[in-house]
């Protein structure tokens, strides 16, 4: 059978769509899929006096990773010494006081308030209050999951 470049052009734009489109189902399928978690059945993890529960990790459907977990800290303490990541963060805070210090710049933010550190900026959080301080972490993009 003869192909006339004719039929080759319209062929190939239709072949594409096709794997495009299969590419996309697929990436869906392996993408979280729609859930809930009840604060009761998340695991609590405990590193030194920091008490931590994973939420979710994975990939989303459009592509992009993403990890939440929940962090409480006692008053004075801090999860880590100060980082940078690839990923973008946000901290939504739910109790107590934190000072969270972003490339060196240091702001207090309490219950209600949100905190975003983006890509490769250094960073720390510290629970500054006499309570304490529990929010959760919000983490997108690459090395998040």
């Amino acid at each position: 059978m003869c192909v006339t470049r004719r039929e080759l052009c319209l062929f190939v734009p239709s072949a594409l769509v096709s794997t495009l489109m299969a590419q996309a189902q697929s990436e869906q399928a392996a993408s979280l899929p729609s859930a809930m978690y009840p604060f009761q059945k998340l695991v609590v993890h405990t590193s030194n006096t920091t008490e931590i529960r994973s939420v979710l990790k994975g990939k989303l459907a459009t592509g992009e990773s993403l990890e939440v977990h929940e962090t409480t800290l006692p008053p004075g303490a801090m999860p880590h010494p100060p980082h940078r990541h690839e990923h973008s963060e946000m901290c939504l805070i739910r109790e107590g006081t934190v000072e969270i210090t972003v490339n060196g710049i240091s702001n207090r933010i309490g219950a209600g308030s949100v905190g975003f550190v983006r890509s490769n900026d250094e960073h720390d959080i510290k629970n500054v209050g006499p309570t304490p301080a529990t929010y959760f972490v919000v983490a997108v993009g690459p090395g998040a999951a």
